[in-house]
């Protein structure tokens, strides 16, 4: 794209803010240069936090690096309309898969992969965020649109990463709550000394 057509975008973008102040400019985009139809964590709607993105791609690097040593073959890319979504939440962590109707995972994210650390992985934001990873790779690699869910825990994160499958675009069919509970078999752990 030269610098005149930029320019000439920029000054379109002027004259539609001063004309009508409510259309917002974001509105207005340039066409984009030659794109490949691959996994990408952008969208046109909603975007990643930058800092989010450079650690997510800064961990595919080092992952590459890593896979150059063995590859296999890839078999023939599956359509998965109808999916389960697993949603693990903490106290200290949020991790969320994404699986076909068997139970094979298709996509997956944890906080920690996406660069939180410490508390804040078990915050309802490192939920939403983690969860909008895996449903964008699970949606564009496999075209999945429904989803099961199973929450499991009692962390914060628990309804945002439900709520943000929904924001997605992935429809959510039915919750199911499946976190473990004890019937007095094991003997507790004694009290914390503080």
């Amino acid at each position: 794209m030269s610098d005149e057509q930029k320019k000439a975008i920029k000054a379109e973008a002027e004259v539609l803010e001063s004309a009508a102040p409510s259309i917002p400019v974001e509105s207005v985009k340039a066409p984009k240069e030659d794109e490949e139809e691959k996994f990408s964590l952008e969208t046109e709607s909603d975007e990643l936090p930058e800092e989010i993105k450079q650690k997510l791609e800064k961990n595919k690097a080092a992952r590459a690096k890593k896979k150059l040593v063995k590859k296999r073959k890839k078999k023939g890319v599956k359509s998965v309309r109808t999916g389960r979504a697993y949603i693990n939440a903490t106290y200290n962590n949020t991790m969320i898969s994404l699986t076909d109707a068997s139970g094979d995972v298709i996509s997956w994210a944890s906080a920690g992969m996406a660069g939180f650390k410490g508390a804040k992985k078990a915050t309802p934001y490192a939920a939403q965020i983690i969860t909008k990873i895996a449903a964008q790779k699970a949606k564009e690699e496999y075209g999945l649109q429904e989803v099961n869910v199973f929450v499991s825990g009692v962390g914060t994160g628990r309804e945002a990463a439900i709520r943000a499958l929904n924001a997605n675009g992935l429809e959510v069919m039915a919750i199911k709550d499946v976190t473990s509970v004890p019937h007095n078999g094991c003997r507790p752990k004694k009290p914390r000394r503080v």
